[in-house]
């Protein structure tokens, strides 16, 4: 790639550059070309700071799961089922397993309503 400030590639679009000197020179003409992506110095990674010291209230939202419930209503256990009774619920998406709790429900009891 020419090393004469860039008047070379100046003008060309991405593939252009890419088909004269390669792909490595067209990313790095597109990062020189661009005022917001400069490259990061010592002193820059000196003053990172992990997430958890800047924004700790966000990460804890992220890192925050459901725990156990405090008096469990449902009961885990494992259970064989047909593989296509299975694929039918999951294909539904999200909330497959309560669903099949419903199912189970009305098949007991008659009813998908709780107790």
């Amino acid at each position: 790639m020419p090393n004469n400030g860039n008047r070379d590639l100046e003008g060309l679009t991405f593939d252009e550059i890419a088909e004269r000197y390669g792909e490595e020179a067209a990313i790095a003409a597109g990062i020189a070309a661009d005022p917001d992506a400069r490259e990061l110095t010592d002193d820059d990674f000196a003053r990172m700071r992990p997430a958890s010291e800047v924004v700790p209230a966000i990460v804890e939202t992220y890192r925050r799961r459901r725990g156990k419930q405090k008096t469990p209503v449902k009961e885990q256990i494992t259970i064989r089922l047909d593989a296509d009774v299975v694929a039918h619920f999951r294909s539904e998406g999200r909330g497959w397993q309560t669903r099949l709790n419903a199912a189970l429900r009305r098949a007991a009891f008659g009813t998908a309503d709780q107790h």
